[in-house]
């Protein structure tokens, strides 16, 4: 199915408008991705046909090509890129979307792996010793490259700080 997507995305003309499966594929952003920044940047605005089928416009592509590039590339936060959309303009983002799509990446590498962030040394220590706690400490390395099992540790570590953080969140029941 992806590969289909993806020679539809290539054969169709660069004007033509995208369904949010061929944008997600060209983009390598989930589709559920997609529609959660569309409900965080209201500047996505989507074409929305009966039954709510999305059609994305080249600009579209553009802009969330560069709200993408905000995010994983330069590390910027939804409120980052919102205060940047506002500040800088839709253009600037869009733009950047335009300078992102030209970089070539290695064959065969994913997006993510391509423009992930370098990893900060003590949360892949910290993800470590938990992998290592929880399963073991070969439970993991002997199907995972060394790089998979780091970049498997980093996020483990910054989902255990996002659940810490949550849990700060949560509303404390009067009794």
């Amino acid at each position: 199915m992806l590969a289909t997507a993806a020679a539809i995305v290539g054969s169709k003309s660069p004007e033509a408008f995208r369904t949010i499966s061929e944008v997600s594929t060209e983009l390598d952003v989930p589709q559920h991705v997609l529609r959660f920044w569309e409900g965080r940047f209201a500047q996505i605005k989507p074409v929305k046909r009966a039954g709510g089928r999305r059609y994305y416009r080249p600009e579209d592509v553009d802009l969330l090509r560069g709200i993408r590039a905000l995010l994983y590339r330069e590390g910027f936060t939804i409120k980052g890129v919102q205060k940047v959309l506002r500040d800088r303009g839709l253009r600037y983002v869009a733009e950047l979307g335009r300078e992102d799509a030209k970089v070539q990446r290695p064959a065969g590498r994913k997006l993510a792996e391509f423009i992930a962030p370098p990893a900060e040394p003590q949360f892949a220590r910290a993800a470590l010793a938990v992998l290592e706690r929880a399963h073991g400490p070969s439970a993991t390395t002997n199907r995972l490259s060394q790089e998979q099992h780091a970049r498997l540790e980093i996020l483990l570590a910054d989902l255990q700080g996002l659940k810490s953080r949550l849990r700060g969140l949560r509303p404390r029941s009067k009794r």
